[in-house]
């Protein structure tokens, strides 16, 4: 096993300060085991308070007296903060009424995800996600680009670190995953049903669903099957991608594609113990959708498919109608022209990226006439739409 002492995540750490400039709250989210309390914990200057703890709870049951009792400059972390009984009244107050106290608060849902949040926080917080280790972390955590490993193993820190995929450890975490967030959260029941509708979501990732479809395979009724999907998606368990379109009559408007949320689980699912080559291409597309959604909010992410089942993996829209059409691809050498240039020829602004892992230089090819750059998930900031 390599070693399993905190690796430093000083990306993510300036990203909570840069956040803590304009607003002094900080809603740091992700699912279960990804790493947030001990990112938290490598913040020095916090108070650190395990909501977990009753006696934690009572501490902070009294929230006005709790920060009259604060330095005026305090840095404070409320890990798993909703198990406070009114967490959000804790943060208001402490937004309203001491300002220059900084705060982060982990949790591993969105932070309106159940109904002891009876305050949204709006103007007040930002939401920070932490995904599984991306792609252009794994250097610092394995000592190489190691990209088998990062694809078998996946991204949650103690699987990405073990010497061999720990089975055990991922069915330990659907039950807790189950106990501590669905059950507790959103008081749903039907655990059978649940688990047997993100198993198929799993080892379906991403592929397009279909809402009946996925009724009648888990023995579930639809308006169930949307409620589950609804507690999955605000738990960061799966990530719906809508497909963009613009009018066209023949582009798919209404199918959205399912990605699970870290690939080691994905081939767990799937009873994968290697990678073969055939596998690659679309657990890639999971490391570039990790990488991208840290770059652009959800709202501008999409994937293109027309009913001639041309098709692209992503879809980035920026402003004044510019959209960045990107492919993934182990070998860029199988990039589809045909799809750039059936969707360009509806959308001409924009670029067209081939992001493949191990790139070191960004770089240009032309296919069939269009350009296209040639890069690794560590340089899209710069090239997309904007950026």
């Amino acid at each position: 096993m390599h070693s399993m002492s905190p690796i430093r995540r000083d990306a993510w750490l300036s990203r909570i300060r840069k956040l803590w400039a304009t607003r002094s709250i900080v809603w740091l989210s992700g699912v279960r085991s990804v790493g947030k309390t001990t990112l938290a914990g490598m913040l020095p200057e916090a108070r650190f308070f395990n909501c977990d703890l009753p006696s934690v709870r009572r501490s902070l049951a009294d929230a006005e007296l709790f920060l009259e009792g604060q330095r005026a400059d305090a840095t404070l972390i409320f890990d798993e903060v909703h198990q406070l009984d009114d967490p959000s009244l804790l943060l208001k107050i402490l937004a309203d009424e001491h300002p220059t106290v900084r705060a982060l608060a982990t949790g591993s849902s969105t932070l309106a995800a159940t109904r002891k949040f009876r305050d949204s926080l709006t103007g007040r917080k930002h939401s920070l996600r932490l995904p599984p280790v991306l792609w252009e972390e794994c250097p610092a955590w394995l000592g190489s680009a190691d990209l088998d490993r990062r694809l078998l193993h996946g991204g949650m820190p103690v699987a990405l670190l073990s010497d061999s995929p720990p089975h055990a450890l991922y069915s330990e975490w659907a039950d807790s995953y189950y106990a501590r967030d669905i059950e507790e959260l959103f008081r749903l029941r039907s655990r059978r049903g649940f688990q047997s509708l993100l198993g198929i979501l799993l080892r379906q990732s991403g592929g397009q669903i279909q809402i009946n479809r996925l009724a009648s395979d888990c023995g579930l009724s639809r308006p169930t099957v949307r409620t589950h999907l609804e507690a999955m998606q605000v738990t960061h368990a799966v990530h719906l991608l809508k497909p963009f379109h613009g009018g066209g009559k023949r582009e798919i408007v209404a199918r959205p594609k399912c990605y699970g949320f870290d690939t080691g689980f994905v081939c767990f699912e799937k009873g994968w113990a290697q990678i073969r080559p055939d596998d690659r291409g679309i657990l890639w597309e999971h490391l570039v959708l990790d990488s991208l959604r840290c770059l652009v909010d959800d709202a501008s992410l999409f994937y293109w498919r027309d009913k001639s089942n041309r098709e692209l993996d992503f879809i980035v829209r920026g402003n004044r109608g510019r959209v960045d059409a990107i492919e993934c691809k182990i070998n860029p050498d199988h990039a589809r022209p045909q799809a750039i240039g059936a969707f360009r020829g509806a959308y001409p602004d924009g670029r067209n990226c081939i992001v493949s892992p191990s790139v070191r230089q960004p770089y240009a090819i032309r296919r069939r006439g269009r350009v296209f750059t040639v890069c690794d998930t560590k340089h899209l900031r710069s090239l997309l739409a904007g950026g």
